[in-house]
């Protein structure tokens, strides 16, 4: 399912740490690293904030390879009842379709009510139209499904957001740093594009450090 990039694609479960970086600096920030080689995989910066990202405007989210390349930039859709966030492929450029729309489920959902996410456009024909969010991102403990895209097919799980587990110790660590688990052959770049949309719709919901619910289902990555 390539969506960004056929190579952001692989054959094997592919597991991230994702650590919010913004409470170190400025604006909002991510930096993502590959479990297995430990290097940087993905970064995500704000425009306009002493960052230097790629974003092309304030307001903007641009999600960057480890050279600092843009892949990805996200903006909120203005006026929107449910909140909607678009994402552009590469540096947005003026009067540029987006590649893909999110949003809550309903008006009144709050940060525990999910997301659905569209995708508008693809060069892969095997990529799903419609994705579903369920669980609570402000809580670390969501999945995304990929809608059937013809009848008789499941729903597929192709990415996974957990709690992130010290290895040493095996307490469940704070909410800036967390798990993204890639299915295989899912696109983990497009993967942590809709993780940027969902930070931006939930923000921090009221509660969510009690990770009770989380520790019982917690796993060692």
């Amino acid at each position: 399912m390539a969506i960004v990039g056929a190579r952001y694609c692989e054959p094997e479960e592919r597991v991230l740490t994702v650590r919010k970086t913004s409470h170190f600096s400025p604006g909002d920030g991510f930096a993502v690293y590959d479990h297995r080689t430990g290097g940087l995989a993905f970064r995500a910066d704000t425009y306009g904030r002493g960052h230097g990202g790629g974003a092309s405007s304030p307001g903007e989210l641009a999600l960057l390879g480890p050279a600092g390349e843009p892949l990805l930039t996200v903006r909120r859709r203005r006026p929107s009842l449910h909140g909607r966030w678009e994402g552009f492929l590469g540096a947005r450029a003026d009067g540029q379709k987006p590649l893909f729309s999110a949003r809550r489920p309903s008006i009144l959902g709050g940060a525990s009510a999910g997301a659905v996410v569209e995708l508008l456009s693809s060069s892969s024909p095997s990529a799903p139209e419609l994705l579903r969010v369920d669980g609570s991102f402000a809580r670390r403990c969501c999945r995304v499904v990929a809608a059937p895209r013809e009848e008789g097919e499941k729903a597929k799980l192709v990415a996974e957001i957990k709690r992130k587990v010290d290895e040493g110790t095996r307490v469940v660590m704070g909410r800036d740093v967390f798990v993204l688990k890639v299915s295989p052959g899912f696109d983990a770049a497009f993967a942590m594009g809709i993780v940027l949309v969902l930070d931006k719709i939930a923000g921090d919901e009221p509660g969510a450090d009690d990770a009770r619910a989380d520790v019982l289902d917690a796993k060692i990555w």
